[in-house]
């Protein structure tokens, strides 16, 4: 029996007389309970919930769980009431819910920790996860019990360009936020953004990851005080659970760790070519992210953040080999301000979260979160993954997040990136184009360069510590959001999507080969895409102008294009709307045009015609981009583009099964791009 079994057995209260004989018989009773508890305790039902700063042992079994609306339950479950108030009642309500599901399915279940009013993580010995959340499934009070799988990150490369010494690099410095010109031309004129706004320190940008090195540099006064949500131990390894410390200690992974059969970490990285195990360094993850978007600027030290004087929220989710989707849940919605049991209210509410992580497979437990989040008014951020032109995860595919693709300095998808109709736009993320000698066009940013613990404050470079990935293609698209609040704070998420899309730049067209949606073989693996030309219906809407979306925010006239048909489908007209809702005040509107930016091969002809209202006639299934571009009569006239991408479904939906996306999917989520391997920088003769 573990300690942390045995630590929430319920004993009773014993007094013992002053009487030997009263003493020995009370003692026998004592021992008698004893034994009757140790025998019975894994049949009783337990409703301890763990302390919210101490770890507790990975148990055999843990599910997240959501519980039906009282309103919906079935009449089959027991109603469960708790006359108080406060978070204190959410946890009670929870683990009376739990209790009842327990009986009625004959588990023996513990509850771990709350994460909304309706939804927390149980724990379970003797059974695995799959077969707990199968079970608990079955229960008419339950909505959704899916495993709470852990999130590990990618293995560090094992390329010469990752351990050569000497020179630093990159010779082109921060090249990804310069105006656009060849041979660079995916940088996303971040200079030029600056010129209308520097940013403002009341625009928060939350980054949940793997904590931050509080003592670089170049963040200091820039960071928050955040929040650590890694609960688990060993994985949260600095000693504690939950705490208010959101320091990165360092998540490096020991070849001994590695290659421990049954331990915490075992083959946690990628083998190498050989299939060895070789450990990992310490990847100071969340600490390069933050620097990207809000790294001090015009300081004359280091280097310059995306958004100028935008704060950052240092969320810590990840720990050593990852954490599991319930903390990265449970820390989104403290993000966003929104209430989480047991943990006091977040002071500062991030506008924005940026998530630099995901999985293969659906949406699933996240779309809760980001639903609510997104509600609060915050736009969520996600990178769209590293595995080599493959489909978008989670949580990048969950509907209302900015799924974020990776581009090469020359504005082709960059081999690793992944694709698809969930990207909503694409941003540099680092290619090396030479396989030896110093990495050509990395993302440089703030790290640290300890290998285990943090030693000393550094930046990444060209030679010794490369980053690369869409995990940094992400923070630069939250910078430009920040630097959109700054000048327009009321912006709602959707308004922010949609300047940020609607002001990208068309993709260029080069020899590669042309972008195609997701494909799979005849097993059903997934094809690699590596180099290859974007479209909108694969790369999203273009590629990032943070000069463009920073005054169409400023210039006070925003448009957007309001889908009318609920659903639309092959065959059938859909009609659409363009709606102009902000519009300075003593200014008319003097221009209203619309544009097809991509047909997908479904919608074809000119939609300049259409006034307010347009109507258009997919022939087929997939999806289609249109755009409105409006004009007010100032002097100078202002003009703001805003485009929309409409996903079409078949004339004929297939009927029955559907949902359960997450549950089929892999048992591990990965934390995007730690690094990319040269595998990626040069294939059939182009580099990554």
């Amino acid at each position: 029996m573990s300690s942390s079994v045995r630590s929430r057995l319920y004993t009773p209260s014993i007094a013992f007389s002053k009487s030997p004989m009263h003493s020995m018989q009370a003692a026998v009773r004592v021992l008698a309970a004893l034994v009757v508890l140790f025998f019975i305790q894994p049949m009783v039902v337990g409703t301890a919930v763990a302390a919210g700063g101490v770890a507790d042992d990975l148990p055999s079994a843990r599910v997240i769980v959501k519980y039906r609306d009282d309103a919906v339950r079935g009449a089959g479950s027991d109603r469960v009431s708790i006359a108080h108030a406060g978070q204190g009642a959410t946890v009670q309500r929870l683990a009376a819910r739990m209790d009842a599901v327990a009986q009625r399915r004959g588990l023996a279940l513990r509850a771990h920790r709350a994460i909304s009013e309706r939804s927390q993580v149980v724990l379970a010995r003797g059974i695995d996860s799959e077969t707990l959340a199968r079970r608990l499934r079955a229960d008419p009070d339950v909505e959704f019990a899916v495993v709470d799988r852990r999130v590990r990150p990618l293995a560090v490369p094992n390329d010469p360009l990752h351990t050569l010494g000497g020179a630093d690099g990159p010779a082109v410095g921060q090249w990804y936020l310069r105006t656009p010109a060849a041979p660079a031309l995916s940088a996303i004129d971040a200079t030029r953004a600056w010129d209308i706004t520097q940013g403002s320190a009341s625009v928060v940008v939350a980054v949940l990851d793997t904590g931050v090195r509080f003592d670089h540099p170049d963040l200091a006064g820039k960071l928050l005080a955040g929040y650590d949500f890694v609960s688990t131990l060993p994985e949260s390894n600095d000693g504690n659970g939950r705490d208010s410390n959101a320091s990165d200690p360092g998540d490096w992974i020991t070849q001994q760790e590695d290659n421990s059969v049954g331990g915490d970490f075992y083959h946690c990285t990628s083998p190498d070519s050989l299939g060895n195990y070789n450990g990992a360094p310490s990847s100071w993850h969340g600490t390069q992210v933050a620097g990207i978007v809000g790294a001090l600027t015009n300081n004359g030290v280091g280097m310059a953040g995306t958004g100028w004087n935008t704060r950052v929220l240092p969320v810590r989710v990840l720990g050593k080999c990852g954490g599991y989707v319930s903390d990265v849940v449970i820390g989104m919605r403290w993000a966003a301000g929104l209430t989480v049991p047991n943990i006091a209210a977040n002071p500062n509410p991030a506008r924005i979260l940026n998530l630099s992580l995901g999985t293969e497979g659906g949406c699933g437990e996240y779309q809760d979160a980001v639903d609510d989040v997104v509600a609060a008014g915050a736009l969520v951020v996600a990178a769209a993954g590293n595995t080599n032109g493959h489909a978008v995860g989670a949580p990048g595919n969950c509907s209302g997040v900015m799924a974020v693709g990776g581009l090469r300095h020359s504005g082709t998808k960059v081999g690793f990136s992944d694709l698809g109709s969930a990207v909503s736009i694409s941003a540099p993320a680092g290619n090396c184009v030479n396989d030896f000698g110093p990495c050509l066009y990395p993302l440089l940013t703030t790290t640290n360069s300890g290998s285990q613990g943090p030693a000393s404050s550094a930046y990444t470079d060209g030679t010794n510590d490369i980053t690369v990935g869409t995990s940094f293609s992400a923070p630069l698209v939250s910078g430009v959001a920040a630097l959109m609040l700054a000048v327009q704070p009321t912006l709602t998420p959707d308004e922010i999507r949609g300047l940020i899309q609607g002001g990208s730049r068309r993709f260029p067209s080069t020899s590669a080969p042309v972008c195609t949606a997701p494909r799979f073989d005849v097993n059903g693996d997934p094809i690699d895409q590596i180099e290859c030309d974007c479209t909108t219906t694969t790369c999203g809407a273009g590629m990032l102008d943070a000069r463009v979306a920073v005054r169409s925010a400023a210039a006070g006239l925003i448009a957007d294009i309001v889908v009318n048909t609920a659903t639309p489908r092959a065959g059938q007209d859909v009609s659409l709307t363009a709606d102009v809702f902000r519009l300075i005040s003593g200014r008319n509107l003097s221009s209203l045009s619309w544009s097809l930016v991509d047909g997908g091969g479904i919608v074809s002809g000119s939609v300049s015609g259409c006034s307010a209202n347009c109507v258009v006639s997919p022939t087929g299934a997939g999806s289609f981009t249109v755009a409105v571009t409006v004009t007010d009569d100032n002097n100078p006239p202002t003009q703001s583009t805003v485009s929309r991408r409409v996903t079409v479904v078949s004339a004929s939906p297939n009927g029955g099964g559907g949902g359960g996306g997450a549950l089929g999917g892999p048992a591990y989520l990965l934390a995007l791009a730690l690094a990319v391997g040269a595998a990626w920088r040069l294939s059939a003769g182009r580099d990554a």
